[in-house]
């Protein structure tokens, strides 16, 4: 059985990282694991996703359409943006987190209102406030960190050696805040 987990964010907010991490801890547990990341002009605060898909046998990176079973965002409109790609079955994860697009700074279009509420009404929706939490830890960097943790929870995936994976491919001043990071998330979820 091949899960799909679709990450979508905005430039600099860690999303390559967090699926990196992700990948990483998936591979060291005997999965097969394809990953796949779009940066579309990431560098200036443009849409960014990753596909992770894991199971005994993979076949192509790609989720179609309709195909994942959990999409994790970033950022919220991101959450919109992407709905399509979730199973009818699956499950949205929501960093309740604006981030305002050129044209929106520009003036050229409005931010979506009440977009949990829109997701909610459509999917399971867990919306949290990883920015807050992060913030709250003392560095707001580590937001992706707590996305992270509520993947690995809401997909079953806490028997992995997280700890190991964070140790091993963070920055050594920064692991124990990593560490505190991951816990975060598991617990928001």
């Amino acid at each position: 059985m091949v899960k799909s987990i679709l990450l979508v964010g905005v430039g600099g907010q860690g999303t390559i990282l967090a699926s990196k991490l992700l990948t990483t801890g998936l591979m060291e547990a005997g999965y097969d694991v394809k990953m796949s990341e779009i940066h579309g002009m990431s560098q200036r605060g443009g849409s960014v996703s990753s596909q992770v898909r894991y199971g005994d046998k993979v076949q192509s990176p790609v989720i179609e359409i309709g195909g994942a079973d959990i999409l994790v965002s970033f950022e919220k409109m991101e959450a919109l943006r992407w709905l399509e790609y979730l199973k009818k079955d699956g499950k949205v994860v929501v960093n309740d987190f604006q981030i305002d697009s050129m044209p929106i700074l520009a003036g050229k279009a409005d931010y979506p209102t009440e977009i949990i509420e829109k997701l909610s009404a459509k999917v399971k929706t867990v919306a949290i406030d990883a920015q807050k939490h992060a913030e709250e830890l003392g560095n707001s960097k580590v937001a992706n960190v707590i996305l992270l943790g509520a993947i690995i929870k809401s997909m079953e995936l806490e028997k992995i050696d997280w700890e190991k994976i964070i140790r091993d491919n963070v920055k050594p001043k920064f692991v124990e805040l990593n560490l505190k990071a991951l816990e975060t998330g598991m617990n928001l979820v």
